[in-house]
């Protein structure tokens, strides 16, 4: 870290089975971009993937820096939001690289949230067989989870992420500085992740995010770099045991299995945070109806979900009969059963029987059966 004059900035170091990498988190590292890229991912190009809304916002000017420093750069912008996570995207963004002359000696830079993250990183991971990748999240969920991992893929009408490739980045530069201006609402999503990696691995944790929440919501940087280099901190430990998710990983699908298939469900006309808190509440109802989970666990997760805005959906939102058959193309699924992660308490995942386990078909309908028609959606 000796080129950028921030003392503030910590890094976490994730394992992978093609090197380790570091997740750099810290407040004004985008303003050194280019000294990052030089350092940890010399290329001959850069190709600087972002969706047109971050693309004007930080894209452009990390374009004009990148080329004072003498980088080759140029900006690659798709629409916003989820419905651009689709392999007719890829092509357009592949088809474009390849229009430009960019070679094997290019390096991807996904600079945005989430979906930039996962759709850039399968450019990445498929362009001429596989080209570096930088992360660069600008947004929560993308800091404290997409990030970190090196998952990326697309959506396809089946359901979610069904399509992709492990592809870990070279670094990821996460900057919690460029998420103070997102409005409460988008600032929810990510940190529905967050009360995850509580939830799951440390209680400590989970208690912290509920006391800070106002900060949170309101967009206090320090409470938010301390959030994100947590969640990286669970995450990177959980990666480096597990990369390919065929046992430990599993924990970091807590929620995932229902609210993949109610955002499904709702044709992602909700998002992401909003679907995954309802099903860490529901998929927790399910493990004390099957005497898994602690009583009471389900109230408190809902509680503290609550202080963002999350945690409960309309059956209106996402029919329960779409959600079933959702369910059964879920990408975790075995055997086409789909599989859940229950928790045995808060911080700690019930793991007798493995991370994750089937239930019965009966037991999912039934806390699904509980989902009120009158709640309001949020996100």
């Amino acid at each position: 870290m000796s080129r950028v004059p921030d003392s503030s900035v910590s890094s976490v170091l994730v394992g992978s089975r093609g090197g380790a990498y570091p997740v750099l988190v810290g407040s004004g590292l985008l303003a050194h971009l280019p000294e990052l890229l030089r350092e940890y991912a010399p290329a001959h190009r850069y190709a600087i993937v972002s969706d047109d809304r971050v693309g004007s916002l930080y894209g452009e000017d990390a374009v004009e820096r990148c080329a004072e420093k003498g980088l080759r750069v140029e900006l690659l912008t798709f629409p916003c939001g989820e419905p651009s996570k689709t392999r007719e995207q890829w092509t357009v963004l592949t088809d474009r690289m390849l229009a430009g002359g960019f070679g094997r000696d290019t390096v991807i830079v996904a600079l945005g949230g989430g979906v930039t993250g996962d759709l850039a990183g399968f450019v990445a991971a498929t362009y001429l067989r596989g080209v570096p990748v930088v992360q660069v999240p600008t947004s929560l969920v993308a800091m404290v989870d997409a990030s970190v991992g090196g998952k990326t893929g697309v959506d396809v009408r089946a359901g979610k992420n069904l399509v992709g490739a492990f592809h870990p980045p070279r670094v990821v530069v996460a900057d919690p500085s460029t998420t103070a201006t997102l409005p409460p609402e988008e600032r929810a999503q990510g940190l529905a992740e967050a009360v995850k990696h509580g939830a799951i691995l440390d209680g400590t944790y989970f208690e912290a995010l509920g006391e800070e929440a106002s900060g949170l919501m309101g967009g206090d940087v320090a409470a938010t770099r301390r959030a994100v280099l947590r969640s990286v901190q669970i995450k990177a430990r959980v990666v480096s045991e597990d990369e390919r998710e065929s046992g430990f990983r599993q924990v970091l699908n807590f929620g995932h299995t229902i609210g993949h298939a109610i955002e499904a469900a709702a044709s992602y006309s909700i998002g992401h945070g909003t679907a995954i808190s309802a099903g860490m509440v529901l998929e927790t109802r399910l493990g004390e109806s099957l005497g898994v989970t602690e009583p009471g666990t389900a109230d408190r997760l809902e509680g503290t979900l609550a202080r963002f805005g999350l945690g409960r959906i309309s059956a209106d939102v996402a029919r329960i009969d779409s959600v079933l058959d959702f369910l059964g193309a879920d990408k975790k699924a075995r055997r086409g059963r789909p599989r859940y992660v229950l928790l045995k308490r808060v911080g700690e995942v019930e793991g007798a029987r493995g991370w994750s386990r089937e239930v019965p078909d009966a037991s999912v309908s039934g806390v699904l059966e509980e989902i009120p028609g009158d709640a309001t959606a949020t996100g």
